[in-house]
């Protein structure tokens, strides 16, 4: 019997604020982001961040999408643009996601959209976005 092996990723991040400056986030894996909060400011402000992992995970789930189909071999590039519109009143969430799915190189219509719905179908944060997860709060 052959055993298969799984590696695990951690996950998690924590996020720091003191008095003055900005968040400061760390992941499990000691990745660093500084998160921005000024309007005009360059960088990844918290709804940025939320936008950016639906975006990476689709195009992830893309890829592992035409390579289950058998045409990973046909693939040039898997290009999502996410962003989102926010509810005009309370509480402060969005209210839509509005994703932009592209995949270049070989395919016609119906395989570029087999690869896009299967990709939705694999991503943890397509999923996980759509289930409405509790939220456990413990306060220190």
């Amino acid at each position: 019997m052959v055993e298969l092996k799984i590696k695990t990723r951690p996950i998690g991040a924590t996020a720091v604020l003191g008095r003055l400056g900005h968040p400061q986030v760390t992941s499990e894996t000691d990745g660093h982001v500084e998160v921005v909060t000024g309007a005009s400011e360059p960088g990844f402000n918290p709804l940025d961040l939320m936008f950016s992992s639906l975006a990476a995970c689709l195009v992830l789930s893309g890829r592992i999408a035409a390579s289950k189909l058998g045409i990973l071999d046909r693939l040039s590039e898997v290009r999502v643009h996410v962003t989102g519109e926010k509810a005009h009143e309370g509480p402060s969430r969005i209210t839509r996601f509005i994703v932009d799915f592209r995949v270049e190189g070989d395919f016609d219509d119906t395989e570029k959209k087999q690869i896009a719905h299967m990709a939705e179908e694999i991503c943890t944060v397509s999923n996980t976005l759509k289930s409405s997860p509790d939220i456990s709060l413990t306060i220190g």
